[in-house]
């Protein structure tokens, strides 16, 4: 039988920014209704973040009994059973499964429809049998990976971030295509773990990251034995079980026995009738403006469905919450990707927020740099974790732009400077934090003191200095 549903909201994707929507909606007792027409988690729980996360660490032990050796420590032998490894990453999908599950939204309030959703008109959604005619949708459909038309690559079979973490035997010899985080962090992960990697890459490795600091990531992978090659065109695959080789312009080839395709990712918006509800967009996502409406207003888009926005999990939270503040309260909203950072989880780490160098120049605007490195650290010493350092972005007067950090833990220590941006602060104000010694975070501010050390050799501050001395 036919059912139509009148929700206040309607959320198509049960991803990271469909969830956080919907389970603030229910917290404020507005009817939602939530619809998901594959896994409860989307890719972040199931294929991206979560899993090459738990990949990583049993990555970094393999690599911490490897090279124990400056501490005085020293394994005789490292053993891997990757099937163990698989089992250990999915015990970890496993443990976080249930937070993001069917049950618990419909415990907190959501009702939780199952099934592929596509607007019938500017109002209505349908499901099956089920037509849903709410005051506001948000379309939270998120990414799924881009796969490149490379002849030969639809004959054979190929890994992408969805499919990688099935496999239960270890690849002698993975062929990574894509030089970006997912590409580099899994080339790392499995080089750790005993594969050969090579890594195969048209233009520059992670392209979108600071190049100075970039660098450093690559080299750190290439010395573990990672094999990068950048610049390279890819003119044709060939695919078999336990097979793969990759063809180059001028006809080089590079044979391995797996392949990882890491080029990126495209849209999730195929079927969603989307011209029915005169919404506009293109292979890029769905067009928003700074509101996150699109060009229909009773629909948001978020996360990685829309257009021009960074694709991360926490971007797409943060899209969430102010689609909460607009759509239930009406509050003015003003979508920043100035705000969101990212960090690529290699050893060393690379975080980036802000403004980068490369774009504050774009801007035309006046700026200073400031660095500080890891081995001016005592806690980096200690830990013998000395690669890397911090850059900072500031206007001629001081106003935070942009950092980048690459070194140990970034993905941690870049928050101070997230805040710092979205709250609009001189780098004067991070002169004065008190932090705890020894900790990593006093790099950051090491850096911002850095900033002041030409001052202290203007002659204009040493008189009024020598002036004050004549008061005792």
């Amino acid at each position: 039988m036919a059912e139509t549903l009148t929700p206040d909201i309607c959320v198509i994707g049960a991803g990271s920014a469909g969830l956080s929507v919907a389970a603030a909606a229910a917290a404020f007792g507005v009817p939602t209704v939530l619809i998901e027409n594959h896994k409860m988690g989307g890719d972040c729980l199931n294929t991206g973040c979560v899993p090459s996360k738990a990949l990583l660490a049993a990555a970094r032990r393999a690599a911490l009994m490897q090279n124990s050796g400056a501490f005085g420590v020293a394994a005789q032998r490292v053993s891997v059973d990757f099937a163990k490894v698989h089992a250990h990453v999915h015990r970890v999908i496993a443990a976080l499964a249930p937070a993001d599950s069917a049950e618990r939204f419909t415990g907190l309030g959501v009702r939780v429809i199952k099934g592929h959703a596509a607007f019938k008109d500017r109002r209505t959604v349908a499901v099956g049998d089920t037509e849903i005619r709410a005051r506001r949708f948000v379309i939270a459909t998120g990414s799924a990976p881009a796969v490149p038309p490379i002849p030969g690559l639809d004959q054979g079979p190929y890994f992408t971030n969805e499919t990688i973490f099935n496999l239960t035997a270890l690849p002698k010899h993975l062929i990574v295509i894509g030089a970006g985080p997912i590409g580099l962090e899994l080339a790392q992960a499995f080089r750790r773990l005993g594969s050969d990697v090579t890594v195969l890459e048209a233009a520059h490795p992670l392209a979108k990251d600071d190049p100075e600091c970039a660098a450093i990531v690559v080299t750190q992978l290439e010395r573990e034995g990672v094999v990068v090659r950048s610049g390279v065109k890819i003119s044709g695959v060939a695919c078999a079980v336990g097979d793969a080789t990759v063809t180059l312009e001028g006809g080089a080839t590079v044979a391995g026995t797996h392949l990882l395709v890491a080029t990126g990712r495209q849209p999730v918006t195929a079927g969603l009738g989307l011209e029915a509800a005169g919404i506009r967009h293109d292979g890029a996502g769905i067009a928003v403006n700074k509101k996150l409406k699109t060009s229909n207003s009773r629909v948001y888009a978020i996360g990685d469905a829309a257009a021009e926005q960074l694709q991360f999990t926490h971007a797409a939270n943060y899209h969430a919450g102010l689609v909460i503040r607009n759509a239930l309260f009406r509050l003015p909203v003003r979508a920043s990707n100035d705000v969101i950072p990212w960090v690529t989880y290699t050893e060393p780490e690379l975080a980036q927020t802000g403004v980068s160098e490369a774009e504050a120049r774009k801007r035309g605007l006046k700026i200073r740099i400031v660095r500080w490195p890891y081995h001016d650290n005592d806690r980096a010493q200690t830990e013998r974790e000395t690669h890397g350092h911090i850059k900072v972005v500031t206007t001629a007067k001081g106003k935070i732009l942009g950092a980048t950090i690459v070194g140990s833990q970034a993905g941690e220590l870049i928050s101070m400077w997230t805040l710092a941006i979205a709250q609009g602060l001189n780098i004067r104000a991070l002169t004065g934090v008190v932090v705890p010694y020894p900790t990593l975070s006093e790099i950051g501010k090491r850096a911002a003191i850095d900033y002041f050390t030409p001052s202290l050799t203007s002659p204009w501050v040493r008189r009024i200095i020598t002036w004050l001395r004549l008061f005792g």
